[in-house]
């Protein structure tokens, strides 16, 4: 494949994070008053909150709770952002795919302050040409919104699109988009489950994609 759009999602990809949105979230829900196991959280994480919310509470619940819930999610999580890391090989897979030509975005739920931060954890910002984050779009993953909203960003068609993630959201979202999907195993979900949502190719990390960069969708002979 010919350099296009490399577009990646943040947490859980190239940030240590998913099991911190866990904790935060499982709090916001128990100050609300509702018991919601870490297990289906941890399933439902790279969802809006919006969406999140309705797959954990179900449509029945009681909406007025909401945005008591997302808020106290955020002030939650925002106690863990000045030591958010990213995970090792991160920046150093967005330098190379750069310096092969590859215009690299970002896709991801988080936005403001938050991913202010996580940016500073990947540290290679000199790498990034843009980020589609949830203020820029209606719909977050696994509407293809945000994927389409990288490829314009980028410059590219889907066709010249490879997408990376860690979620099954991810996957549909790339699948849906048109563009190839690469899973990686570092935010905690099973390798057959991405498969089933789209995956093309499954590394175990960022550092393992990094190692195998021609062996992947990233590859010249690849598309």
């Amino acid at each position: 494949m010919a350099p296009g759009a490399a577009i990646f999602d943040v947490d859980g990809t190239l940030t240590d994070t998913n099991h911190l949105h866990v904790v935060a979230w499982w709090e916001a829900f128990r100050q609300a008053g509702h018991t919601v196991s870490m297990p289906d959280i941890h399933r439902a994480v790279g969802l809006g909150s919006d969406d999140l919310i309705e797959r954990l509470l179900g449509p029945d619940r009681d909406r007025d709770q909401d945005a008591a819930i997302s808020s106290a999610h955020k002030v939650l999580y925002g106690t863990y952002v000045d030591r958010l890391s990213a995970f090792a090989g991160a920046g150093d897979l967005l330098r190379t795919l750069a310096g092969r030509g590859w215009r690299v975005v970002l896709a991801t739920s988080a936005s403001g302050p938050e991913l202010a931060a996580l940016r500073r954890a990947v540290d290679a910002d000199e790498a990034i040409r843009d980020t589609a984050s949830s203020d820029d779009v209606d719909e977050g993953k696994p509407s293809p919104e945000p994927v389409e909203l990288a490829l314009e960003l980028a410059g590219t068609d889907a066709g010249q699109g490879v997408f990376v993630g860690d979620t099954v959201w991810d996957m549909e979202a790339a699948s849906r988009a048109g563009v190839r999907a690469v899973a990686l195993l570092s935010g905690g979900i099973p390798q057959a489950d991405l498969e089933a949502a789209g995956a093309d190719a499954v590394f175990r990390d960022v550092a393992d994609l990094l190692a195998h960069l021609d062996d992947s969708p990233f590859a010249p002979e690849q598309g």
